[in-house]
């Protein structure tokens, strides 16, 4: 018995190396039109012709709304899957398998505007209901939905989801539903999350007080998957309207579940959007010295000096940019005065990071040496021992914007008057892949 098996299986692999010599041939119509390839999920258009579905959506999202091989205008633009040709496919890959022809998988049918408009409509009547766990369920399925696949989540982010998760998210964080609605809004809020960028219609919805205030309680005492939503949304909210950060800085715990983001980050977009939140708290709130001395009593400015010491480039610009902010008032001045890293750190950005960052530094530098009220010049004195003086006339030697050009020049000027013999050299490596603009 073992020795007849063993001659069939020696037959068959005699007559796969005969035939491995011969050329395998695709059927043509087993191809797509557009990239010749074999279709692995073809779909057919109104038009009759038959695509493999990521060409013919490559090809209708470039703007072309006809046909491209009959060059008639669609009549639809969503396509109907060739259930057909696919199993024609399959059962000619199982016979080729020999030749190293994988069967392809049986793919999940996408989601259609249709659907997801359905499904929006449900959650919207179950809002309006206060159906909690109806709508938890709904938006659970186009979590789902979501995860299938990228053309799905093109899908719900192109259909006013958005819009209908933030309304639903207003009207469970009301007061009088928000305790009993909890996980509802968690789920909504996670969703939101997966939606970016938001249109202004859901963020007017997610600016409402109600919400502003669910929000923060998810950045106090959420999970990681609530506190990271919460400062997401947060975060877009105040890029489109800055002018609510002093509403959200006023609600309490706001200000020190940012900190608390930025010094234990969950994620790298966490923290760059606690960065830029506490950066907006201070330059474009009604109130910035209230907050200033908020974040300062945090230990805000040995915070942003850690983060700054080995941070990626829009992490380090956004430090930066906070850092920046505490340095207008005279009490964070202060503060940023007796810390014995502000001058190296803040020197070793220039010309380090980015244009962006360098300019910031300069900016930083100059507040800090042009408002000194020390006699014996420290200031000063720290910059020329970390290089300030020599970075500074390499920035206008390779060149620069006219703002950091004008205050360049007058740090020079400010630390001219000290004696040399206090300058020290800077590490010509340092800038050896510096760019010079000619």
């Amino acid at each position: 018995m073992i020795s007849s098996w063993r001659r069939r299986r020696a037959t068959r692999q005699r007559e796969v190396e005969g035939r491995g010599a011969v050329e395998l041939t695709i059927p043509t119509h087993f191809r797509c039109p557009i990239s010749l390839d074999l279709m692995k999920d073809p779909v057919t258009l109104s038009t009759g012709i038959t695509y493999d579905r990521a060409s013919i959506e490559t090809w209708i999202e470039g703007g072309n709304f006809s046909c491209p091989i009959t060059n008639q205008p669609l009549v639809s633009l969503d396509p109907i899957p060739n259930h057909n040709i696919r199993k024609m496919i399959q059962d000619w890959c199982v016979d080729n398998r020999a030749y190293g022809i994988e069967r392809i998988p049986t793919p999940r049918v996408p989601l259609s505007s249709v659907q997801l408009l359905e499904i929006l409509s449900k959650i919207t009547a179950a809002t309006r209901r206060g159906d909690a766990e109806e709508c938890q369920s709904l938006v659970e399925r186009i979590k789902r939905l979501g995860k299938e696949s990228e053309r799905n989540k093109k899908c719900i982010i192109a259909n006013g989801t958005g819009h209908v998760l933030a309304s639903a998210f207003e009207v469970f964080s009301r007061p009088e539903t928000f305790e009993k609605s909890n996980e509802v809004l968690a789920e909504v809020l996670s969703a939101i999350a997966t939606v970016f960028p938001l249109q202004e219609e859901a963020i007017k919805h997610l600016k409402s007080e109600a919400s502003l205030q669910s929000l923060v309680w998810f950045l106090k005492g959420g999970d990681l998957s609530g506190r990271r939503s919460s400062v997401l949304v947060l975060k877009e909210i105040i890029s489109s309207y800055p002018e609510k950060v002093t509403e959200l800085a006023e609600i309490q715990g706001a200000l020190e579940g940012f900190v608390k983001l930025i010094k234990e980050p969950i994620c790298p977009s966490s923290r760059k959007a606690s960065l830029l939140i506490t950066y907006h708290a201070i330059a474009s709130s009604s109130n910035p010295e209230r907050f200033t001395k908020a974040l300062l009593q945090m230990g805000f400015v040995s915070l942003l000096l850690e983060t700054l010491v080995d941070a990626e480039r829009s992490v380090c610009e956004r430090a930066l940019g906070a850092f920046d902010g505490i340095c207008e008032s005279k009490e964070g001045r202060e503060e940023v005065y007796g810390h014995a890293l502000t001058m190296p750190v803040i020197v070793k950005k220039i010309l380090r990071v980015s244009d962006v960052a360098t300019e910031i530094s300069v900016a930083i530098v100059w507040k800090l040496v042009k408002h000194e009220s020390r006699e014996d010049g420290g200031v000063k004195v720290e910059a020329l021992q970390v290089g300030a003086f020599q970075k500074l006339l390499l920035l206008l030697q390779v060149g620069c914007s006219e703002w950091t050009k004008e205050k360049a020049t007058e740090l020079l000027k400010l630390l001219n008057g000290l004696h040399r013999d206090r300058l020290e050299c800077i590490e010509s490596l340092d800038f050896k892949d510096l760019k010079r603009p000619f």
